[in-house]
């Protein structure tokens, strides 16, 4: 079983690819699909190789606004495999695809052996965080048609494609506004030629342009992963 798909299984040595090899499996990931609550018991750990896994923190109504996402760039459960317990953050499927998935006490094991791996999850976790609490900065000090954009290019960017399939209520519960808003967002970026809108689809018209409308959290945003992934596949980790 390669790892192909997911850059951090691809970032592992040969032998650490040998040993969990036999625990991988190929699962799908199913829109709408929880893939573990905050604090619940955790079983597995997920390695997306494509599709898109929102991260959402619950409030004690149970209402719930994302706080981060996660493609084939990480992996879900970074606090629960650091603390040995649960994690924090509840993971929700937004866009199908597919990932290795692999029983907690398998890859608890061999992050325990401190070898490349330890060293991968550990930036990968810095990387996470620091989405974290930008996109919580952002949901809190911009504009929703910055957030859109924002939440729009960090979509895209895990997407084989320039679109991304999702419909404007389920936006509106990931930043945690009402749907009108984001429907007037949506119609101000497909008048200006920048996204067009159909049936459950939101392509990227022009990029460019999006990027000039959307906040500086964006560029922070994509600049982190992209400093996380060339540091994950460095020798000098």
């Amino acid at each position: 079983m390669a790892a192909g798909g997911n850059h951090l299984l691809a970032a592992l040595t040969p032998e650490e690819m040998k040993r969990l090899r036999e625990h991988l499996e190929l699962a799908p990931l199913a829109r709408r699909a929880t893939l573990y609550e905050a604090g619940s018991r955790f079983q597995y750990f997920y390695f997306p190789t494509s599709g898109i896994v929102s991260l959402m923190h619950v409030m004690p109504d149970g209402s719930a606004v994302e706080v981060g996402v996660v493609g084939n760039e990480g992996f879900t459960g970074a606090c629960a495999l650091l603390s040995g317990g649960g994690d924090p953050l509840r993971a929700i499927v937004h866009t199908a695809g597919s990932a290795y998935r692999i029983k907690a006490a398998h890859l608890q094991a061999e992050f325990r052996r401190g070898a490349r791996l330890h060293r991968v999850v550990l930036r990968y976790a810095s990387s996470l965080v620091a989405q974290l609490a930008q996109t919580a900065a952002c949901n809190r000090r911009h504009s929703l048609d910055q957030q859109l954009c924002r939440w729009l290019l960090t979509g895209v960017d895990r997407m084989p494609s320039n679109e991304v399939m999702t419909t404007q209520e389920a936006i509106a519960g990931k930043l945690g506004v009402r749907r009108e808003g984001v429907t007037e967002a949506a119609s101000a970026l497909q008048k200006a030629g920048l996204i067009r809108y159909s049936r459950g689809r939101i392509a990227v018209l022009s990029r460019a342009k999006l990027e000039a409308r959307a906040c500086e959290c964006y560029k922070m945003l994509r600049g982190e992963t992209d400093r996380m992934l060339r540091d994950v596949y460095s020798l000098k980790l």
